[in-house]
């Protein structure tokens, strides 16, 4: 019997030791968990996140708070087990997260620059809404060009056939949008002094072009920069734009409350769908965040991660939110996802 014992003994030991083993062994996935929240209207790391020179801002009873996704880049079969019970975290498959042929370096430095992109962005949007419109400025013209002899450096576009030109991207649509060939009616400023001009496109390395390099601009009598480090990806996008425009504006748009969000923004102020939804609700809820700004093309999967007592307010552009938010201070219901 002794013997026996021993032998039963040995036999679970080993068992346990494999079990470790096999636990703690490394696995393609990745978890994904609540990561921090910022107030876009306060200080992080003892500095303004939004820092404007030259012009008076305004204070805030409340708070705007972007929200983000923590990654555990490194997963053992023991943390996915427990990612896959748990309610706040989810657990996706490395490649989701880090493409194939990407180091985790590149990723993050990715993910640094599409954040710079996002504020630059969010600061054209916001801008646009307190009436400092883009100009998108001719840089260059080609010698042997098509615009050659009719645009010159320094005119500002102002439309394509009568479509007006609000950002630079929308100068390439336009462009684009008919073939080579085609001749287009250029509407632009020069010394002030309005103008339109023929220019037919030429193709050039399979599409449409006029032979123009631009440039985007948007003058304004102050200085603004955003000052946050250790966050990547472009979903803050919204939150800067809105905390700008909270700071360059008397109205306080959270009613002194605290208001979480997320999306990216472009130029225009067209919010776009973001990926941690889940996570990120989680997030706002613990930060004490009493509504959350949703992008329109997240709703689904936000409704089917609802935190209590969080509204999902549905948002499709940057307009959208702020009336979201004005809604809300007058105690009405904003739209919902």
């Amino acid at each position: 019997m002794r013997r026996r014992g021993v032998t039963v003994l040995l036999g679970a030991l080993l068992t346990t030791l494999l079990s470790i083993g096999v636990l703690g062994a490394p696995i393609p996935y990745v978890v994904l968990g609540p990561g921090p929240t910022v107030n876009t209207l306060g200080k992080e790391n003892g500095k303004e996140v939004i820092q404007v020179s030259g012009r008076e801002t305004s204070t805030s009873a409340g708070q705007l708070r972007l929200t983000t996704v923590g990654v555990q880049p490194t997963v053992k079969l023991r943390s996915a087990i427990q990612g896959w019970f748990s309610d706040d975290e989810a657990v996706v498959p490395r490649e989701l997260v880090y493409p194939p042929g990407e180091s985790r370096e590149q990723v993050e430095e990715r993910n640094a620059e599409d954040f710079k992109v996002s504020q630059t962005s969010a600061e054209t949007a916001a801008l646009r809404e307190l009436g400092y419109p883009v100009q998108v400025v001719v840089k260059t013209v080609a010698a042997d060009g098509p615009a050659a002899g009719v645009l010159k450096p320094g005119d500002v576009v102002t439309s394509v056939d009568g479509q007006p030109v609000s950002v630079a991207a929308r100068l390439t649509e336009l462009i684009r949008a008919k073939p080579a060939g085609t001749a287009l009616e250029i509407g632009y400023t020069r010394g002030g002094a309005a103008a339109t001009a023929k220019v037919t496109s030429r193709e050039q390395d399979g599409r449409p072009r006029v032979g123009i390099e631009i440039e985007q601009q948007q003058p304004h009598p102050f200085t603004l920069n955003i000052d946050l480090e250790d966050i990547g990806g472009p979903s803050a996008g919204l939150m800067f734009a809105l905390g700008i425009v909270d700071k360059l504006t008397p109205e306080d748009l959270t009613g002194g409350k605290i208001i979480a969000g997320t999306g990216t923004i472009d130029d225009t102020g067209r919010v776009g769908p973001i990926g941690g939804i889940a996570q990120k609700l989680v997030g706002a809820k613990e930060a004490g965040a009493t509504a959350f700004l949703v992008p329109a093309d997240n709703c689904a999967e936000a409704v089917r991660n609802p935190q209590p007592g969080l509204p999902l307010l549905k948002v499709g552009s940057l307009d959208e939110a702020l009336t979201a938010l004005e809604t809300l201070r007058a105690g009405g219901q904003p739209a919902r996802c």
